[in-house]
């Protein structure tokens, strides 16, 4: 994010709500926390993540790619499963009882906390009370005083929580001491000694719970306990179940891969941080059955091109990091994770937050849909004293080789990437602040997004330097023309070039189209690059063809 102005999320923030990119769901009753509507612009470079990832990974894929040790290429299939399932699935799969955070309470607050959101510091000062009597007195306290701030607001809100608590002014914040640095309150032994975001005593978080992140529902009229359903909480389950189907219909060969962009619905307890923390969002995912000799190998190879596919569309390789999980940090299905992780702006500096996580899930999910997962340590080992606590469907989900004649359970690789984050990345990626001529070719300060072409939610603007003169006609023509070809463009006639150049520049729109006096003189109108600020003369039958070339390139 190159740029001679210190960018904010606040900055980003607003102008996505300025320019018709995001807006706060139901925003006229007071919004609904966790959800967000996509405006106008929004929409298209959601849509434009999405196309490209489906072209990239599906549409252009090479049927004859290979590894160099693999024993065969690989084919990419599309899926559309539904987001309602059978709710076996989500207990067979481990989400019904491992998919859950957990929460505190305040008690004076009433206020809701995600346990391992909440941080703060142990915090030393005089603090006064006074008894029914009215005698006052004062003695030294030690608090841990916590907030859910962000990184960069963080100290500013634990000094304001501990003022209170401590009964001082603002004047007096240096008769404070703080005895640590910053800790979560998962570090914390005695919940007692802690102070809640704006609780004004101590002690008043409840004890750490279980909190389900799976959306209930109920299905038909009866609303019986036998009618529960859920809001699927991630795409994959519906590739897994779909398997046998789709190598039957499809005639695919291991290796393959089936791919889905789909809605997904997690509970989450404190939604935060824009729309990279959400409780309704959407997720571009693929399951990549292979040989499990080969797995390895397919594992480093989706690790690689998943992140090489962020780089080729803009984010820079200084934001964004491919960071392998710890052991105590893997799933419990998962033989090795690497997260794809972005420099978010509302993380404190040298941090990453996950932007797509690629895992290598063994073939713990076939096996489980086919005959269910102990209790014990969710690894299926049937046998006739050992029972599963949820039973699987039973079906045959095992694939048959026929050349090597050899059965066997495929091992999965698993690329899972969210629509919704991405999109939030590459806004902040775009977003840059420089300096560009004005009208009067004085050099004044301008925002823009920089997308890349193929992400850019309008491709060409098309202007008529004046109203009159037969400009707007040809103009007119031009944005048909580029609509017809399937390039989406706006039309503006309005206001001087310069404030219409810096419309198009702060909504990311890569060329600028002008028709002026020449045109009608020599045939031929203006093209501004956005980033570069160049402009070169193209003659006018040559204007879609310029654009289409620019896009491809």
């Amino acid at each position: 994010m190159s740029q001679t102005e210190e960018n904010t999320m606040d900055q980003i923030v607003g102008l996505c709500k300025r320019r018709g990119f995001l807006f706060q769901s139901s925003e006229i009753y007071g919004g609904v926390n966790g959800f967000w509507d996509y405006g106008p612009l929004g929409t298209e470079l959601k849509r434009n993540v999405r196309d490209a990832w489906w072209k990239d990974m599906v549409g252009a894929h090479d049927e004859f790619s290979t590894l160099p040790n693999a024993t065969k290429p690989f084919s990419m299939v599309g899926l559309e499963s539904s987001i309602i399932m059978h709710p076996q699935v989500w207990k067979v799969s481990g989400h019904y009882d491992l998919f859950h955070d957990h929460m505190v309470d305040c008690t004076e607050t009433n206020k809701r906390y995600r346990f391992d959101h909440v941080q703060g510091r142990w915090a030393e000062a005089e603090k006064k009370t006074k008894s029914d009597d009215g005698t006052e007195t004062s003695s030294t306290v030690k608090a841990f005083i916590t907030t859910i701030a962000q990184a960069d607001e963080t100290q500013d809100a634990l000094v304001a929580q501990a003022l209170k608590f401590f009964g001082l002014k603002g004047k007096y914040k240096d008769k404070i001491n703080w005895t640590s640095e910053l800790l979560s309150l998962e570090k914390i032994d005695q919940l007692s000694e802690a102070v809640a975001p704006d609780a004004s005593k101590a002690g008043t978080f409840t004890e750490p719970r279980e909190f389900n992140l799976m959306f209930k529902t109920t299905l038909g009229a009866l609303g019986g306990e036998d009618d529960a359903a859920f809001l699927r909480p991630e795409t994959a389950q519906g590739m897994f179940v779909n398997f046998k189907n789709v190598v039957d219909s499809s005639r695919v060969k291991i290796p393959f891969g089936i791919c889905q962009i789909g809605k997904s619905f997690r509970n989450e307890i404190t939604p935060r941080n824009f729309t990279f923390r959400s409780r309704e969002f959407e997720q571009m995912e693929i399951e990549f059955f292979c040989y499990p000799g080969e797995s390895s190998e397919w594992y480093t190879y989706w690790r690689n091109r998943r992140y090489n596919w962020y780089t080729s569309l803009g984010i820079s390789p200084d934001n964004l990091i491919l960071r392998e999980h710890h052991k105590e940090e893997l799933a419990h299905y998962s033989v090795g994770t690497a997260d794809i992780e972005y420099a978010f702006p509302f993380l404190p500096q040298g941090e990453y937050g996950e932007l797509e996580g690629v895992a290598h899930r063994g073939d713990f999910d076939l096996r489980s849909h086919m005959e269910g997962k102990l209790d014990k340590d969710l690894n299926v080992q049937l046998n006739e004293h050992d029972q599963p606590k949820y039973r699987g469907s039973g079906k045959d989900l095992s694939y048959f080789d026929d050349q090597s004649r050899e059965r066997f359970i495929p091992h999965v690789i698993e690329p899972s990437a969210g629509a919704d984050r991405a999109t939030l990345a590459f806004l902040c990626e775009a977003y840059t602040v420089d300096e560009a001529p004005d009208d009067k070719g004085k050099m004044q300060s301008r925002t823009l997004l920089k997308f890349h072409p193929r992400l850019a939610p309008i491709k060409a603007a098309v202007f008529p330097l004046i109203k009159k003169e037969g400009m707007p006609e040809a103009a007119a023509g031009i944005y048909r023309e580029l609509r017809e070809a399937g390039i989406n463009s706006t039309f503006d006639q309005q206001g001087a070039i310069g404030r219409r150049y810096r419309r198009q520049d702060e909504i990311g729109t890569p060329y600028c189209i002008t028709v002026d006096g020449q045109t009608a003189e020599d045939q031929t109108v203006t093209i501004r690059d956005r980033d570069s600020l160049e402009q070169v003369r193209v003659p006018l039958n040559k204007v879609t063809e310029e654009i289409q070339g620019r896009l491809k390139g």
